[in-house]
């Protein structure tokens, strides 16, 4: 269950990537990403429950993506459009009233941030959205860079730490203590 959080009006839940390509037998499995899918289903009903916003973003790249490593990127093919690695995890209660936003989705560029050229910058602030509960996959990438450029963008920022897991769980403290020195709320 997530914490007894008093959600106000101007919160949403934002949960980053949970797509079969970094979920166990995905093309990029991420150690541990099966065991949040629970708790984000917890916090999703508790935004349902209080009638806060909540998005979901994926990775939708294009066939041949510069960040695959045959194209001289550093990842694994994953998350291409219209394939069943980059559907969101079937486990993961995903609604109508979810607000979709898909990234990465450039020929020549990589996007790890949720708001790195999909505008949801914009929207946020458009809908009076001050607070922002972020988890999903991975950690020590597209949670990160969200969270980070959350807080450029002006938002608040809190990581539902329970919610997420690294691609790198050696970096782990080194990457908390990025967000926390950034003012990101670290949830445990």
């Amino acid at each position: 269950m997530p914490p007894l959080i008093d959600f106000h009006y101007q919160d949403a839940l934002l949960i980053v990537d949970v797509q079969n390509d970094f979920c166990q037998g995905g093309s990029l499995a991420i150690a541990g990403a099966d065991a949040i899918i629970p708790v984000l289903n917890d916090w999703i009903n508790a935004a349902i429950d209080a009638g806060i916003l909540i998005f979901v973003t994926r990775d939708w790249h294009p066939v041949g993506h510069v960040s695959f490593k045959q194209h001289g990127g550093i990842w694994p093919v994953h998350c291409v459009q219209d394939t069943e690695g980059a559907q969101f995890h079937p486990a993961l209660h995903v609604t109508e009233r979810m607000i979709r936003v898909s990234k990465g989705t450039r020929f020549d560029q990589d996007a790890y941030s949720a708001f790195d050229g999909t505008g949801l910058a914009s929207f946020l602030h458009r809908f009076h959205i001050k607070r922002l509960w972020i988890g999903g996959l991975a950690e020590d990438v597209c949670v990160m860079h969200t969270a980070l450029d959350a807080m450029k963008e002006g938002f608040e920022a809190h990581l539902i730490r329970a919610a997420t897991r690294p691609v790198h769980p050696e970096k782990e403290a080194e990457i908390l203590e990025t967000l926390r020195h950034s003012g990101v709320v670290i949830e445990e």
